[in-house]
């Protein structure tokens, strides 16, 4: 069972890909989820690296921006936020 406060980072990651890809298309939250059939608080969810997102759905949100879904997944490099938690699996040198 997941932690309450826990956020992992790829959650994070993931999210702050969202939003940069649906900012680049120009789109609201609102429109976006309108265009993926999936619900407007739950795109904010995503975006914000709260919710475990479904395959599925992923599916949704690159078919919505015109993309493939791998494109969801090409995070900067050394833009990663740090993770909240001990569970991160970071190691001390």
């Amino acid at each position: 069972m997941a932690r309450a406060h826990t956020k992992d980072i790829l959650l994070i990651q993931f999210g702050m890909r969202v939003r940069a890809l649906r900012k680049a298309a120009r789109l609201s939250q609102e429109k976006l989820a309108f265009q993926s059939d999936l619900d407007r608080s739950y795109i904010g969810q995503v975006e914000r690296g709260e919710c475990n997102i479904s395959l599925k759905n992923i599916g949704k949100l690159a078919r919505a921006l015109d993309i493939a879904p791998a494109e969801l997944f090409q995070f900067p490099r050394g833009d990663a936020p740090q993770a909240a938690g001990p569970d991160h699996g970071t190691t001390d040198p």
